[in-house]
């Protein structure tokens, strides 16, 4: 399916103004959806690592947890534009300029040294929220022979998570906050023999196969993780008016990044979801993901491909911690 045919299907038509949700209007999501949330007490001062936060919803998540006081450390590829965003934080926060990490999430190098960056300046990690995605109109391959958008969406988040987990795990209860989408539910089949090239590609198929894969990794992280105090869920942030959406389907109408950053800040700081662990969220709220998402076998060999692709034996790296 292509990508206009798939967002009509799905009820992004620009004369109804509905997100993916059948029945959710734009209106009743700004309602629906507080401005602020709680952060949860026993998360004091919480240090919040964003990924993708330099622009978009990653930033307006992190604008939003700087103002309730959380110490923010942002992401992004480009030190000028990463330098703006911490001056801007400064501002609202009035504290000093926020930590700035620089890395490429498609080169597996840059992730993770970026990990040892985080380690070696942070004792703690109270949130990892995996926001960073891509949505690439034409398919192009990252030095390691991953399809990119394979490799920023779900490879990138498994090996951060993975290199990051043990200090995550030493900060616990700690929680990891992983940016999917609806567009999961696209995906009823999934051509094995096709990855990680995607050399028959088609740009949506790919999108959504790639937040399919950070649900059932959520799911998988969940499993192993248990006992150890670390949750983990992802969310759908709504069709949000980012640089992404602008690029691959321009006019098509959106919520702001300000409304869809709201689940993201709810996961990382609420009490609500404290403990909750292994969920896909929508507005706030659990929904159920789509039937093949749960599916054990397919949940594995994602986690496996995964693993073999970033060269981690996470599941034995978690479980020996």
């Amino acid at each position: 399916m292509n990508v206009v045919g798939a967002l009509s299907e799905h009820g992004y038509q620009q004369d109804t103004k509905k997100i993916h949700n059948p029945g959710v209007s734009y209106d009743k999501i700004r309602k629906i959806l507080p401005l602020s949330v709680p952060i949860d007490a026993r998360m004091a001062q919480p240090i919040i690592l964003i990924t993708g936060s330099t622009d978009g919803i990653g930033k307006a998540t992190a604008r939003e947890l700087a103002s309730l006081g959380a110490e923010v450390v942002i992401h992004g590829r480009d030190t000028q534009k990463g330098n703006k965003v911490r001056k801007e934080l400064a501002g609202i926060t009035g504290s000093a300029m926020p930590d700035l990490l620089v890395a490429d999430l498609s080169r597996q190098d840059q992730i993770r040294r970026m990990a040892e960056e985080v380690t070696s300046r942070y004792e703690r990690l109270d949130v990892l929220i995996n926001n960073a995605g891509t949505f690439q109109k034409e398919r192009h391959l990252t030095k390691d022979g991953v399809e990119m958008t394979f490799a920023v969406n779900y490879l990138a988040p498994f090996l951060l998570t993975q290199l990051l987990f043990s200090l995550l795990r030493k900060s616990a209860p700690s929680r990891v906050v992983t940016v999917a989408s609806n567009a999961h539910e696209d995906v009823d089949r999934i051509d094995w023999g096709d990855l990680p090239a995607q050399e028959y590609y088609d740009a949506w198929g790919a999108y959504a196969l790639s937040k399919f894969a950070d649900i059932t990794f959520t799911y998988s992280l969940a499993r192993m993780a248990k006992g150890t105090g670390v949750a983990t869920n992802c969310l759908h942030p709504g069709v949000t008016d980012t640089k992404l959406l602008r690029s691959a389907f321009p006019g098509y109408p959106a919520i702001t990044p300000e409304e869809g950053a709201r689940t993201s800040v709810y996961l990382a700081t609420s009490e609500e979801v404290a403990g909750i662990s292994g969920n896909y969220f929508d507005c706030q709220k659990q929904v159920r993901s789509s039937a093949l998402t749960h599916d054990r076998s397919v949940q594995d060999r994602l986690w496996k491909i995964a693993e073999d692709l970033t060269h981690v034996n996470s599941s034995l790296a978690i479980l020996s911690l």
